[in-house]
């Protein structure tokens, strides 16, 4: 199931989607994910659903593969929408045993919440598929830098974020490695009490951890003996430009935005 994830992962190409400025897909992420929070119908949502099956199709990805990234995130997603279902009031009650309660509108909106993070998903998933941990690091800091007027370290923490991004799936490629050698001990995940299962899962995060702790600390060593000393004083080889390209996503943001308001309002 892990390998499967691709949220993290970076996908080489030279789409139109690949092609754009790092900045320009870090703000069209953002400011999809805002209206993703706004829509409230149907129609809303499919049109947010069709701009995202478009970024996909002009990515370049196989539409099959990208579906596949994302089913393992799906289990995560239906562990939320579960509490919206039994612990949402209004509208007809369906079931009702204590305090669980099934309502029409608890069914209704976690539908609308399960949509609602596949979209989100969705757009962060195309954002690190189409982007290099480099060209991730350069946007962020381009994006945080007017903010070291006040202290704020933007190159660090774009760094930080890049490769926090960077390790999600060697981590997961990691953790699925790990099952595979427990279960070869014969670890059983699925099987057993309650008890049993959360000693199983521990097996797998004692060494998870210290895969980590060890990852980091390599990775810190070999940024330390390159030279590496932080944001101060230093240059970029990638110099960023807006084109062409950017500006057509602007312009399908702002058709988007309309749209969303037409129907929203509708």
């Amino acid at each position: 199931m892990f390998n499967n994830l691709l949220l993290g992962r970076f996908i080489q190409g030279n789409s139109f989607i690949h092609r754009l400025d790092p900045r320009t897909k870090l703000f069209a992420s953002f400011y999809f994910i805002v209206l993703a929070l706004l829509a409230n119908n149907w129609w809303t949502y499919g049109l947010a659903g069709v701009f995202v099956l478009l970024g996909v199709l002009s990515s370049g990805i196989s539409l099959k593969y990208f579906l596949d990234g994302l089913r393992p995130m799906l289990f995560m997603v239906l562990f939320t929408v579960v509490f919206q279902v039994f612990f949402s009031t209004g509208g007809d009650v369906y079931f009702e045993w204590g305090v669980l309660k099934v309502t029409s509108a608890g069914v209704r909106n976690a539908v609308f919440i399960f949509i609602r993070l596949v979209l989100i998903i969705s757009m962060s998933t195309l954002l690190t598929l189409t982007t290099s941990p480099l060209q991730l690091t350069d946007g962020i800091e381009s994006v945080l830098r007017p903010l070291e007027k006040v202290g704020f370290p933007a190159h660090d923490v774009a760094m930080m974020l890049s490769i926090a991004l960077r390790y999600v799936p060697t981590l997961l490629d990691e953790t699925s490695k790990i099952m595979n050698a427990q279960r070869a001990r014969g670890v059983e995940f699925n099987h057993g009490s309650l008890r049993e299962r959360i000693q199983a899962m521990v097996s797998i995060m004692v060494p998870l951890f210290v895969s980590a702790f060890n990852r980091a600390e390599e990775t810190a060593l070999a940024m330390e003996v390159r030279g590496y000393r932080g944001g101060e004083g230093r240059t970029t080889f990638r110099e960023l430009s807006f084109k062409h390209e950017d500006a057509y996503v602007l312009v399908a943001l702002l058709v988007l935005t309309a749209g969303m308001v037409f129907l929203r309002n509708g």
